[in-house]
């Protein structure tokens, strides 16, 4: 089962790797990852693998967005098939 992640938000130094340490933490693998620096803007998504991970999709979902405000970004977690519903007009 896989997820999208997106981050964006104002560039500082640690956000890849609070993101990183956050999923490994959460037993999340990453399949793919696309980032820039877009004036001055960090973006970010990533493919995750979550069918390892033993907390409810839904969960995670809010306790990255909380690592994302305390970051300084906003992180979205939807699980693949929601994000390519939401893009496929």
């Amino acid at each position: 089962m896989y997820a999208i992640i997106t981050v964006v938000g104002k560039d500082k130094i640690g956000i890849l790797s609070a993101v990183c340490t956050f999923l490994a933490q959460k037993n999340i693998n990453i399949e793919d990852i696309s980032q820039t620096i877009l004036q001055g803007d960090f973006i970010m998504i990533m493919r995750v693998d979550v069918s390892q991970c033993t907390t409810p999709l839904a969960e995670v979902a809010v306790e990255i967005a909380a690592e994302g405000k305390t970051l300084g970004v906003d992180i979205t977690l939807r699980h693949e098939d929601i994000f390519n519903a939401m893009h496929n007009v």
